[in-house]
């Protein structure tokens, strides 16, 4: 579950930044628009709400790291296949 809202915190970054080229190029200086400062906002927000989710996934132990290269996780793993 926790993966999944990742991900879609992250889909939701890259089209809030699609958006925000989008308004750049479309209302080219004019002050009266603040639709590109709005879009940066929101993805602030959501750039936020990601490292949050990311923070309390690995406080909870929901997110972990199991990288090849980590002699110390490989030594556990086989550890726990021997018992």
């Amino acid at each position: 579950m926790l993966k999944t809202l990742i991900i879609l915190l992250m889909v939701a970054l890259v089209i809030s930044l699609g958006s925000g080229l989008y308004f750049l190029m479309i209302d080219q200086g004019n002050l009266e628009k603040k639709r590109l400062f709005t879009s940066l906002g929101i993805r602030l927000g959501l750039a936020t709400a990601l490292i949050v989710t990311i923070i309390f996934g690995v406080a909870t132990g929901q997110l972990g790291n199991k990288n090849p290269w980590d002699a110390g996780t490989i030594e556990r793993d086989e550890q726990q296949i021997e018992r």
